[in-house]
């Protein structure tokens, strides 16, 4: 790195060749001819003024301009409902009286209880569906595009519901929480990459963290189901709980299937008309804004284009290869960190507080709380977001302030057993306040950076690996929060807050060192910081102009090549793009 009147200059890192898996296109005749087609000056600058356009705007005119992308972005989002719905019963229902006596062995004392092994197998159950489903999702909807996998993945969600509802015993509730992990680990990449791809940089942070309020939602419901059955002494009180899951696929089904595609998809496809007529869709007229649907085309082309130079495929492999194996770490330690927090301890929230002294109905109640502060803490977020502060200040901030909260939560594991009802009430606000701060902060921020800071031919996959990730840990966690929880295990109780108040402390050190502020950032320009290596603590300061580089290639552009190309050129030619850090 070379030092020049006080700022850093960083050269530009060398291109790779594009070995685009996915593209069967026969390009010998431009070899034969040494001819590599290239983005004509007139198509670059249309890209550039769309560019130009979307980092002026303000999220008053993005609101004006895309309310219809705002409209069709919540409706797919509200797939994600459905899970947070599921893994609120399955966690709650062990402290559900009714659940037990079905489900579970009687204890020395007379009651029931599911023991701490099927606790983690039922919890974990989820997060293998999930993987697999995740790792499938990757592949299938970036061949048939985002609106046919979310429907197919609704369609079989309908029948596996009914596993869930018929079930007798506890090993086929197994079954029926992996197989509907299978559509739900769809749901949980596609809602935030079709956010991300249907709006401009303005509503960015806002539509892919709404996701987050979707889940709170779900738990929220989930809970009220539980509570309103506790007076009920047959199995109905835990079956209309499972049947209610079925009113939600048939609604959403009709409505994406009249939902736009992502135009970045489209344009991935090479469906140059198809993403101006999704645009035109996602869009209303707005003079305030002069928006042009054929320049924010050229710009998804020329950041397509330019991601196709410096990312060398689109396969899972591709993800920990090059700039992209940051980009990669990134996310799925962002992700990841959202269990090592302290979330896995939040999601047994009434199990938890039943075992520290609370009765069944007051921990139902705090539980209830804690998931409508869910939701309101992802108003905050925006809130806070509006007003500048950045996606990293956010998070690491957030970290900060579940660290102290976690030790708290230990250290009122000291308090005398004479004391105990006192205890489980300092218990149960404690666990109130951490999950304010944590949706105001890890829990809603994370949806941003997830969709953010993947490459746009890697995002899908990429988001994919960063989900996965949470979800081993989770399985991790799913097996030893049981234990730590159990009266017939560990029994740790509110001690458990110290060995997660570690993990935190852990992922705050990461993060400091590790995590870059995308705000503000076109998607070309955060594939530039990346490729020129810039430092995370340094994002935010760097200047970057993606339109001194030029962008050709055999792959992308010969599919528009005549309509969006210039004369051809030999080789492309690099030109030095500057990247300009300023202050320290």
């Amino acid at each position: 790195m070379a030092e020049k009147s006080g700022q850093d200059v960083v050269a530009p890192a060398p291109s790779r060749p594009s070995h685009d898996e996915n593209n069967g296109h026969d390009h010998d005749h431009d070899h034969d001819h040494g001819h590599v087609p290239k983005l004509s000056a007139a198509f670059v600058q249309d890209a550039k003024s769309a560019s130009d356009k979307e980092r002026k705007m303000t999220l008053l005119q993005g609101v004006r301009l895309y309310p219809k992308a705002i409209g069709w972005s919540m409706l797919i989002s509200t797939c994600i409902v459905m899970e947070g719905y599921d893994i609120s019963l399955v966690s709650n229902f062990f402290a559900f009286p009714q659940f037990n006596q079905k489900f579970g062995d009687l204890q020395p004392n007379g009651s029931y209880e599911i023991s701490a092994a099927w606790q983690a197998g039922l919890t974990n159950g989820v997060a293998v569906g999930e993987i697999i489903g995740l790792f499938i999702n990757g592949y299938v909807s970036e061949r048939f595009g985002y609106r046919w996998t979310v429907i197919t993945a609704l369609v079989c969600l309908t029948g596996f519901i009914a596993i869930f509802f018929t079930a007798q015993n506890v090993q086929t509730l197994l079954v029926a929480e992996i197989l509907c992990g299978l559509p739900w680990g769809v749901f949980q990449t596609l809602t935030i990459t079709y956010a991300s791809e249907v709006c401009p940089i303005a509503l960015r942070g806002h539509l892919t963290t709404y996701v987050n309020f979707c889940w709170g939602l779900g738990q929220l419901i989930g809970v009220g189901v539980i509570s309103s059955m506790i007076d009920r002494q047959d199995e109905w009180s835990f079956r209309i709980p499972y049947a209610l899951q079925w009113m939600w696929p048939v609604p959403l089904i009709l409505g994406v299937f009249f939902a736009p595609e992502s135009p970045w998809w489209l344009v991935r496809k090479g469906k140059l008309d198809e993403a101006k007529k999704s645009l035109l869709r996602l869009t209303s007229k707005n003079d305030e804004t002069d928006f042009d649907a054929d320049e924010t085309v050229a710009m998804m082309v020329h950041t397509a284009a330019l991601e196709e130079k410096i990312t060398s495929g689109v396969s899972y492999w591709d993800c920990f290869r090059g700039i992209d194996l940051r980009r990669t770490e990134i996310v799925c330690c962002v992700w990841a960190t959202q269990n090592l927090s302290g979330n896995s301890f939040s999601n047994y929230s009434t199990y938890f507080l039943t075992q520290a002294g609370l009765s069944t109905e007051n921990a139902y109640s705090f539980a209830m709380g804690q998931y409508a502060i869910n939701m309101v803490g992802v108003f905050g977020a925006w809130g806070l977001m509006s007003w500048g502060i950045g996606r990293r200040r956010l998070y690491i901030g957030g970290l900060m302030g579940l660290f102290s909260m976690l030790l708290i939560m230990g250290f009122l594991g000291l308090v005398p057993a004479s004391n105990r009802d006192q205890g489980a009430m300092a218990t149960g606000s404690i666990m109130i306040a951490w999950a304010l701060f944590y949706q105001l902060t890890v829990g809603t921020i994370t949806y941003s950076l997830v969709a953010e800071l993947p490459s746009r031919r890697l995002q899908i996959k990429t988001v994919v690996l960063g989900r996965n990730l949470y979800n081993v840990v989770g399985i991790v966690n799913n097996v030893i929060t049981p234990y730590m929880l159990n009266p017939t295990a560990w029994n740790w109780q509110n001690f458990a807050g110290f060995f997660w108040a570690g993990l935190c402390f852990l992922c705050l050190v990461y993060a400091f060192f590790r995590l870059p502020e995308p705000r503000g950032r076109t998607f070309a320009e955060l594939d530039v910081l990346f490729e020129h290596k810039v430092s995370a603590r340094k994002f935010d300061k760097t200047k970057v102009d993606v339109f001194q580089e030029d962008v050709a290639g055999e792959g992308l552009i010969s599919n528009f090549h005549g309509r969006i190309t210039g004369p051809s050129a030999k080789t492309t030619t690099t030109t030095t793009t500057t990247t300009t850090t300023t202050g320290a």
